[in-house]
């Protein structure tokens, strides 16, 4: 069974640090596209970072320069680093990998997966 469990959210004021941990299992970690991405209740899901196979990374222009991804290949995690934090990072965060959904991801293929971690940033 593949798993993909998030951890690391919490709450902090507005230019704060908080950095989120995906634990896995049951895939070939070293050999995904994976990721991270938030939802907001009611809006739409934003991938703001991911990490390919072969270590490209890229990040959505609303966090770039803030938040670092990174993996450990050895520990099958995926982290997020998450610096000078604004409210409007408020969200549940979630991992992502393409081993999950059988191919190249967005975020809307994961439906409500009903866990992640919640990050809170107040002003």
């Amino acid at each position: 069974e593949m798993q993909l469990v998030e951890s690391g959210g919490g709450s902090v004021q507005a230019g704060g640090s908080l950095k989120l941990s995906c634990r896995t299992s049951g895939f070939p970690f070293d050999d995904s596209d994976m990721g991270w991405y938030r939802r907001v209740p009611g809006n739409e899901c934003e991938t703001v970072s991911r990490i390919s196979r072969d270590g490209t990374t890229y990040y959505s222009d609303s966090v770039k320069g803030r938040f670092t991804i990174s993996k450990d290949n050895a520990k099958k995690t995926m982290y997020l680093e998450m610096n000078s934090l604004k409210p409007e990072d408020t969200a549940v965060y979630y991992c992502a990998s393409d081993w999950v959904v059988g191919g190249p991801w967005e975020c809307a293929d994961f439906g409500d997966r009903g866990r992640g971690t919640q990050v809170t940033v107040s002003s």
